[in-house]
């Protein structure tokens, strides 16, 4: 099937966020920030992040993709994201931004088609919040970029081949009868 190529992006995100790579590799443009040794998250609470809820689509790697964020409840926020190619799911995401020691943390988790799993059982991958500002939510290796009310960017650092390099996914806004 066509879409096993763009797999290795995704598996590339995940390497990523299990080995350190040196951002000094990647040309980030300040769109992607990292903790630096002994640096603590900015207090936040999940409704700093609230303008992240939506159905959110766009297009990447030759396919789409939808992503749907709830509104802040409970101290956190949940989400889930489906690529598709050549209408054919290529693999889901399910994601958490929760308050956690005084700050926030976003959680993700992979799975195929068939909703088998790639990380553990019990892992996750984890992004600590590096930064907050009004429209931008730099977490250590993910940014989340509100650009208007109906369209966000997403920053990703994904190792290629041992390269750091940012992804950049524009989201927009699904609106009613779309």
């Amino acid at each position: 099937m066509h879409y096993l190529k763009y797999i290795k992006y995704v598996y590339a995100a995940l390497i990523l966020c299990i080995s350190p790579i040196s951002l000094k590799a990647a040309n980030t443009d300040n769109n992607i920030l990292t903790l630096a040794q002994g640096q603590n998250s900015p207090d936040a609470k999940i409704e700093d992040v609230s303008w992240i809820a939506g159905y959110w689509q766009g297009e990447i790697w030759g396919g789409t993709f939808e992503e749907i964020w709830s509104e802040p409840s409970a101290s956190s926020m949940m989400a889930s994201f489906k690529y598709v190619e050549d209408n054919h799911v290529v693999f889901f995401e399910i994601m958490t931004i929760v308050e956690a020691d005084k700050s926030l943390l976003l959680r993700l988790k992979h799975f195929n088609a068939d909703l088998t799993g790639w990380e553990e059982k019990d892992e996750t991958v984890d992004f600590e919040l590096v930064d907050l500002q009004d429209d931008t939510a730099y977490f250590d290796g993910y940014t989340f970029k509100r650009v208007t009310p109906n369209e966000m960017y997403v920053y990703v650092l994904i190792d290629n081949d041992g390269k750091a390099e940012e992804t950049h996914l524009i989201f927009k806004r699904k609106q009613p009868n779309d």
